[in-house]
């Protein structure tokens, strides 16, 4: 059995636009100006305590963590499904990955447990991860709690496993669990920040192949 591990935000959706409306609306909250665009995107993947006290080490971040939810809420439960489309290709290649019996599906985000909940109804992928690593129980990545709980809870040798996200703290969470990963180019880092990426794919037609030759040339 092989385990494949999603970040969610960057990777599987494309949540930028109301990420960055959310970040606005707390720095508003507490009078900042807000970072720019590239900014908060960069630290998109940390849970958000740590991401806002890297945006503003000297603002009142929990205030401001209060506000970013209540807002991010607000235009979840607004736009619904719309508020993260889905990537193209997405939605295929998970359901490709559900079709087979020899791999098993998890995710690894810095979203909380009701963002991550309200994801997976709006999109209709219940019952498509058996294992839902969130920020609510670990620490932010790059720490490699996520995926070590992930493996328990799967029973997963890290061999067998691969990490899919799009930014640096995905491959490095990876790395410090000593689980292989693969970046993807149409999230929020650059890919010349995915270095500790076995492959940097550009679409998801690109997954299937991918996994195989990064799970072989790690046995």
């Amino acid at each position: 059995m092989r385990l494949v591990i999603f970040d969610v935000d960057g990777t599987l959706v494309d949540s930028q636009g109301d990420i960055v409306a959310s970040m606005t609306a707390a720095f508003a909250e507490v009078g900042l100006v807000t970072p720019a665009r590239a900014d908060i995107l960069g630290i998109v993947g940390l849970s958000l305590d740590v991401a806002m006290a890297r945006l503003a080490p000297e603002a009142n971040t929990e205030r401001m963590v209060r506000t970013y939810k209540d807002t991010y809420a607000h235009l979840r439960a607004t736009k619904g499904a719309a508020s993260s489309p889905l990537y193209p290709g997405a939605r295929a290649a998970l359901d490709h990955f559900a079709g087979r019996d020899d791999v098993l599906l998890g995710v690894a985000t810095g979203k909380s447990k009701r963002g991550l909940d309200s994801l997976i109804a709006a999109h209709g992928l219940e019952g498509m991860f058996v294992t839902r690593q969130v920020a609510d129980f670990h620490p932010s990545k790059p720490h490699p709690s996520m995926i070590h709980a992930a493996l328990n809870e799967t029973g997963i040798e890290a061999g067998d496993a691969v990490m899919v996200g799009d930014t640096r703290f995905d491959m490095e969470m990876a790395t410090n669990a000593g689980v292989a990963a693969i970046g993807v180019a149409w999230g929020y880092h650059p890919r010349t920040e995915l270095g500790a990426a076995r492959q940097v794919i550009d679409g998801f037609a690109e997954l299937p192949a991918a996994i195989d030759e990064v799970l072989e040339a790690s046995a």
